[in-house]
């Protein structure tokens, strides 16, 4: 089992020291899913949804949500974002949300993308509680990262599509 980046010889959480990595391209792609109702669905394909455009808001609350990472997670670096993009699908009965985040950098941008799609989905959820309150938020993920010493990962699918 490797280490653990974060903690030191003794044990106490500390932020990793990035200063002799060098500056590479990063790259990493993020989803989580909502499921809603049918009719939730409905007004927000209709454009009918009492708070207004419920996926554009989602999708700003992303954007900024992983330009403020550092200050959210304890332990993650301050990084400069080349672009952020936010998606959300919506079907029938749930949304999905995808983050994709690119920096040149010393460390990766996982976090980043995956505090995207966390923020994005609970803004979606502000935004439609008072039509549907039993949306779930769930499979927060990394599904692609690129970049660094640790190299190419990418999520593996199953059968199922998950």
């Amino acid at each position: 089992m490797k280490k653990l980046t974060h903690v030191g010889d003794d044990g106490a959480a500390r932020m990793v020291n990035v200063a002799d990595k060098p500056v590479t391209e990063r790259f990493a792609v993020a989803s989580a899913c909502i499921e809603i109702s049918p009719a939730l669905a409905r007004l927000i394909k209709g454009r009918r949804a009492p708070k207004g455009d419920v996926l554009a808001v989602a999708r700003v609350a992303g954007i900024m949500a992983a330009k403020k990472t550092a200050e959210l997670i304890p332990l993650c670096h301050p990084l400069s974002l080349d672009a952020v993009v936010v998606e959300l699908e919506l079907t029938k009965n749930r949304v999905l949300v995808r983050a994709t985040v690119s920096t040149s950098g010393k460390t990766g941008v996982e976090m980043e993308a995956m505090t995207a799609v966390a923020v994005a989905a609970l803004a979606f959820y502000d935004m439609c509680k008072s039509v549907d309150r039993g949306m779930v938020i769930s499979r927060v993920q990394l599904e692609d990262k690129r970049g660094g010493r640790s190299g190419h990962y990418e999520r593996k699918r199953s059968a199922g599509g998950r």
